[in-house]
């Protein structure tokens, strides 16, 4: 099954996220009045007005915003990175913990005095049926952060009828987290301290991995294996931040992943499970449901044909929380990442030298 608009996951996320989907969770009072207590930006009003430019035009934030809200994934964790509360973010159905967000946001905002379940937490709505515009406008916010986001015409329109919105650079899904954090601290007025926290960031991931070597110049497909879908198979291309993270550690993403992509503004592309056999990497990188996927695909006559399955090096992660740790990468999610990830690539580094 292909990606979709949910989280740019295959189809069969959307399964998976509905077996594991919390109730939609607001923490504080209706009315957002509970936002009001939490840290308010610590950015630089000096720094204002600003322009921002992004896919639907450019967006002027006058002054040092104080109600900061933010949809779809990644932009509420820079936001917490940063050292600001926000008055409202998405709660997290798939990958999330009982909380109805993540391990590292849940760290972050109890360092900031902010911990879900307190009256200083943000008010967190569903967006497993599309944006809450509704429950945004309710935290009354003086900005809208989407730097990575999927946001359509439509919904940049609607919500800018709330407050100014700072949607993603230029394609859908697409924007590096480095630059979301970039673009997130320009908004708050704190410019210096994203480029401090992205240099901070991948000091920590590059020093994480040299002590992985295996995995330096392996060639790698990240994408979605999914034996009970007509497709099979779907490809990350470029554009996504799942093949730059492999990317960034020193691996290299596959020849014929660049040569039927190139151009491409998509994040991924379907590939027919009936040309499977022409995958060849040294690595396959995917997410499933539960480890009978995995048993799966190494069954199946045809998936079973890709060049790194049949050498062992398949890296098919179970673990859903992880997997959104990489698939939404960001300054928090990433270096809770790499202790566990980073091995799961050198076994698979190990099996394709033989």
């Amino acid at each position: 099954m292909a990606p979709t608009r949910m989280r740019g996951f295959a189809a069969a996320a959307t399964a998976a996220a509905a077996i594991l989907a919390l109730s939609a969770c607001s923490t504080g009072p209706a009315d957002g009045g509970s936002s009001s207590d939490a840290p308010a930006a610590a950015g630089a009003a000096d720094q204002f007005p600003v322009t921002i430019e992004h896919a639907f035009g450019e967006t002027v934030i006058d002054e040092l915003p104080d109600r900061v809200a933010t949809v779809d994934w990644v932009n509420a964790d820079v936001v917490l990175a940063l050292g600001v509360v926000p008055v409202g973010m998405q709660s997290d159905e798939y990958g999330g913990n009982e909380n109805a967000s993540t391990p590292w946001k849940d760290a972050k905002l109890e360092e900031l005095g902010a911990a879900i379940g307190t009256d200083k937490a943000p008010v967190q709505y569903s967006e497993a049926d599309g944006y809450a515009f509704d429950e945004v406008a309710a935290t009354n916010p003086d900005v809208i952060l989407a730097a990575y986001s999927g946001l359509t015409q439509e919904d940049y329109d609607t919500l800018s009828e709330i407050a100014p919105v700072v949607a993603y650079p230029e394609v859908a899904y697409g924007t590096p987290w480095q630059e979301s954090t970039r673009i997130i601290g320009e908004a708050l007025g704190l410019a210096d301290e994203a480029e401090e926290l992205v240099t901070e960031t991948e000091e920590t991931v590059a020093a994480s991995a040299a002590d992985y070597p295996s995995i330096v110049g392996k060639t790698f497909i990240y994408g979605n294996l999914d034996p009970a879908s007509a497709e099979g198979v779907s490809i990350y291309t470029a554009n996504d931040n799942r093949p730059r993270f492999l990317e960034s550690i020193g691996m290299v993403q596959a020849d014929v992943v660049a040569e039927n992509t190139e151009g491409s503004e998509e994040f991924f592309i379907a590939w027919s499970a009936e040309r499977a056999n022409e995958l060849e990497s040294d690595i396959f990188v995917t997410w499933v449901p539960d480890e009978a996927t995995t048993e799966a695909i190494v069954e199946d006559p045809l998936l079973s044909q890709i060049p790194a399955v049949e050498s062992g090096a398949l890296v098919a992660d179970p673990d859903n929380t992880l997997t959104l740790s990489i698939s939404a990468a960001n300054p928090l999610s990433l270096p809770w990442a790499l202790d566990t990830f980073l091995p799961m690539l050198d076994e698979a580094a190990q099996a394709a030298e033989g």
